[in-house]
């Protein structure tokens, strides 16, 4: 399953917001620093469909806010 995932890294609160089943919105208090953030992502997301943290991968968008990411079933 992809995932279209835009990050706000640096926020002073975490949330995860599905704006459709396709698609969520995620703030991150990690900077976007030593890959911090994109850790951190990981385990949202991973925690959000109810799956293991590895079966979470980013496929395009490491350096960028909008990322799209695979959930292997």
């Amino acid at each position: 399953m992809y995932i279209r995932v835009r990050v706000t890294a640096g926020a002073r609160k975490e949330s995860v917001i599905e704006v459709d089943s396709k698609r969520l919105e995620i703030a991150v208090k990690e900077k976007a620093k030593d890959n911090a953030a994109n850790r951190r992502v990981v385990e949202l997301v991973a925690r959000h469909y109810r799956v293991p943290v590895k079966s979470v991968r980013i496929t395009r968008g490491h350096t960028s806010p909008a990322k799209l990411l695979t959930i292997l079933e």
